[in-house]
């Protein structure tokens, strides 16, 4: 079974060595030579080059010259791990099995943009790491793997990130062979079930004081490292919050956004 595999982020690389590992033929892969919206951005040429897989630097993966790359290659099954565009219909239709996407959260629930960091953000105790066909759609094909992850309230995107990395590459270790030797299953998605999460902006990054110690929690757990990090502006300058904790005193009569007191080198805000 030939194997193209297409992605531009840390867990891509994670994914292809995995996949690799389990046995699968990868025989070219797509990534990107830069990303100005991916903060875990990576580039798989070395690793390709290392390995001697063909690679093509893809920034439009659905052009014609991208579509004509991959055909040579006869692939018969696309993998698509961590790749932040749309693929269309003539790249859909060309392996016989179909092209495999990923997408961290319970489909058919939170679909879009950005689902570890608004799982965190808003608070959930639970997600997935969810293999699924891709179709014309967002995250809407059919499911191949899906595993249910708990998020814990010392979670932070890095280490729910790492979390979802290792039910993933175990869930690659199961699905390849089952690929290879067509006994895999396919689980349609409950269309009716689904929400799907708008693209994150900058606005969404900072933290407004009068908001409740939880939700700015939340927050900044959500936008920890890899991710930009949530950020407050003082006199028109901003700062970026990496950690936090909720203290018990109450500071009644103290507005909120008010630096209240200093207490191990750190800054105590109402």
């Amino acid at each position: 079974m030939r194997i193209l595999f297409i992605g531009s982020v840390e867990f891509s690389l994670s994914a292809l060595k995995e996949t690799i590992q389990v046995g699968g033929d990868v025989v070219a892969v797509c990534t990107l030579k830069d990303s100005k919206f991916n903060s875990d951005f990576c580039d798989l040429t070395n690793f390709s080059k290392k390995n001697d897989i063909p690679c093509l630097y893809a920034d439009d993966i659905n052009s014609s010259e991208s579509i004509s790359w991959i055909s040579k290659h006869c692939p018969d099954v696309i993998f698509c791990f961590g790749w932040s565009r749309l693929i269309k219909k003539e790249l859909l239709s060309i392996p016989k099995l179909g092209v495999i996407g990923f997408h961290p959260a319970s489909l058919p629930y939170n679909r879009g943009r950005h689902p570890i960091i608004w799982a965190i953000a808003l608070g959930l105790d639970e997600t997935a790491s969810t293999f699924f066909f891709m179709d014309e759609g967002a995250d809407s094909g059919d499911i191949i793997s899906q595993t249910k992850i708990r998020i814990h309230k010392t979670d932070n995107s890095r280490t729910l990130y790492n979390k979802i990395t290792i039910s993933a590459l175990d869930q690659i270790n199961k699905f390849v062979p089952q690929l290879q030797n067509n006994s895999f299953e396919r689980f349609k998605q409950n269309h009716s079930l689904a929400n799907s999460w708008r693209k994150r902006t900058q606005k969404d990054g900072l933290i407004d004081w009068r908001m409740s110690d939880k939700s700015i929690t939340n927050l900044v757990k959500a936008l920890s490292k890899p991710y930009i990090g949530a950020s407050f502006i003082y006199k028109d300058m901003e700062y970026k919050v990496w950690e936090t904790r909720v203290i018990s005193e109450e500071y009644a009569n103290s507005e909120p956004g008010k630096v209240v007191n200093i207490i191990d080198n750190g800054i105590v805000v109402k």
